[in-house]
Formats: structure tokens, C-alpha cells, sequence
């Protein structure tokens, strides 16, 4: 027995019916084209990236244990730039906080105020000394 060409209620041109569905009649492109249109989307589950590793939380707990005894131990400002509040409350990483970040010797006690201005102004701070290159030992 040889298939015949048929009718698609689809798009009306006589094809070969590729599947008999609820009484219609649809050729391969059809079909697939409903199929397509029904088909609900998958998503597939993307577990969230985490915001710090394990290694730096177990970094940060050190870190705040000595930033806890350096800062009871430097209570005030060494920055004093004018705008100064005299009472040390951020930790400022000359060297930045790559491969320094536990380094105490890199780092300074400085009041909110003037840690702002020796971030927001890199050229003066380290002309000043408030910042060293991250390349030098």
C-alpha cells in the first residue's frame, strides 16, 4: 500500500499527512509548527552564583579579627587631611586588598572622610604616601 497525498487543514496543499490529530489532517511542517507553538518553554534550573567563595569568607573572618586589634590599637586617623574626623573607623589598604589584604604593614587607620577623598583622588594619595603600587614589595 503506497501513502497518498492528502489535504493539510493547515496550510490547504496537498502533501503527504504527517499526523492525524483530533480529526485534522497535518503534513510535517505543519505540524511541527503547532507542536512548536504548544510547546510550553523549559528552563532549566541555574543555581545562583555565590557572592564570596569559601575561600574568601574564610579570608574575611581573619580579616576582621585583625582589623578588630588594629584599629583598638590605632584609634585615630593617620591620614589628618582637613576634612578630617580624628577617629579611625575604615582600614585603608595602601597596596590594595589582592594579595596585601592580611598584610598589616600595608594598611592604615583612617576616618571615613579621608578614606573617601584618598580613593576618589588616587594621584594626590599617592604623591602624599596614602597609596604604594601593588608591584613593589
Amino acid at each position: 500500500m503506497k501513502p497518498k497525498k492528502k489535504i493539510c487543514d493547515s496550510c490547504e496543499e496537498e502533501k503527504f499527512i504527517w499526523k492525524n490529530n483530533e480529526g485534522n489532517r497535518y503534513c510535517q511542517y505543519c505540524w511541527n509548527k503547532i507542536k512548536a507553538s504548544n510547546a510550553e518553554p523549559t528552563y532549566k534550573k541555574v543555581k545562583p552564583i555565590a557572592p564570596r567563595s569559601s575561600k574568601r569568607i574564610n579570608l574575611d573572618k581573619e580579616y576582621f579579627q585583625l582589623r578588630k586589634m588594629y584599629l583598638d590599637k590605632h584609634p585615630l586617623c593617620t591620614a589628618a587631611l582637613p576634612m578630617c574626623t580624628h577617629n579611625a573607623t575604615d582600614i585603608h589598604h595602601m597596596k590594595g586588598r589582592g594579595k596585601q589584604y592580611l598584610v598589616i604593614k600595608t594598611w592604615m587607620a583612617v576616618c571615613r572622610k579621608c578614606h573617601m577623598w584618598i580613593e576618589t583622588h588616587p594621584i594626590e594619595a599617592t604623591d602624599l604616601g596614602f597609596r604604594e603600587s601593588k608591584m613593589t614589595d
